[in-house]
């Protein structure tokens, strides 16, 4: 299993805190099945500067000390940028860094309670250099949960979408939840990932969110996410979906769980 979204680099945001407890993360994924992890610290979002150079070397090391305590995971290089104007152009100047470096793959944090004005042309754009957006869990976005169609037309437009493997489970909430899985039923989102930002708190969730997907939606959904994320790391075309607009009415039986 492969997640594509984890923040288990030591000491550089709000993720693990230092080498211990990255490899504490490390070994809890080993647990859960997970074999490779794109660590994707937080960039430009207010508080953290992770720029591309930097990350390399943090995965480097990590990936050095996870091999000498034979820990069977491979990282790989990432980040998670809060959206912002000049995104392309930091991009060009190799401040920005494509899910592990392909040139294919871009996470985009939107703010928590909005999407910015400008986030449609920004995407569009990226898309016209040859990159496709990720848009990070939407299923946490206030203005998104308000109004889904905002969602769809980004997706329709061309973006993809990454939803949380704890907000499948219930951990952010019964709202999200049902959400979430409205999201998976209208062809919203294309990955799941962790956001895994300790052992604790916020872990991985991965193989609860995955049991809980296959007993929901079949084999076939199971499938569809894990090879997507292969194919994400792969630097290759992704599975999609035609998107439709979220229904405004309550699905019998899907959030009884």
């Amino acid at each position: 299993m492969i997640d594509i979204h984890c923040h288990i680099l030591p000491g550089v945001d709000d993720g693990a805190k230092d080498l211990n407890e990255s490899v504490e993360m490390a070994r809890l994924a080993v647990k859960e099945g997970i074999t490779t992890i794109i660590a994707t610290p937080h960039h430009m979002n207010g508080k953290f500067e992770n720029e591309r150079n930097f990350i390399f070397d943090r995965v480097l090391q990590l990936n050095e000390t996870l091999s000498q305590q034979n820990i069977p995971l491979q990282i790989l290089a990432g980040q998670e940028t809060r959206i912002y104007g000049e995104i392309l152009q930091d991009y060009e100047e190799a401040k920005i860094l494509s899910l592990n470096n392909s040139g294919k793959y871009l996470f985009i944090e939107l703010p928590s309670g909005h999407v910015p004005r400008y986030t449609e042309k920004l995407l569009f754009d990226l898309q016209l250099s040859g990159l496709t957006p990720i848009i990070v869990h939407p299923e946490r976005n206030q203005e998104i949960i308000e109004n889904p169609d905002i969602l769809y037309k980004l997706v329709k437009n061309g973006a993809a979408t990454q939803i949380t493997a704890s907000s499948l489970t219930g951990h952010f909430g019964k709202k999200i939840k049902k959400f979430s899985f409205q999201l998976i039923e209208s062809s919203l989102t294309h990955f799941i990932a962790s956001d895994a930002h300790d052992i604790k708190g916020r872990s991985f969730k991965m193989d609860e969110a995955f049991t809980l997907l296959k007993k929901e939606f079949g084999v076939e959904a199971e499938f569809y996410y894990k090879e997507n994320a292969s194919l994400l790391v792969d630097g290759k075309a992704i599975m999609k979906s035609t998107p439709e607009k979220v229904k405004k009415r309550k699905l019998l039986g899907l959030f009884s769980i």
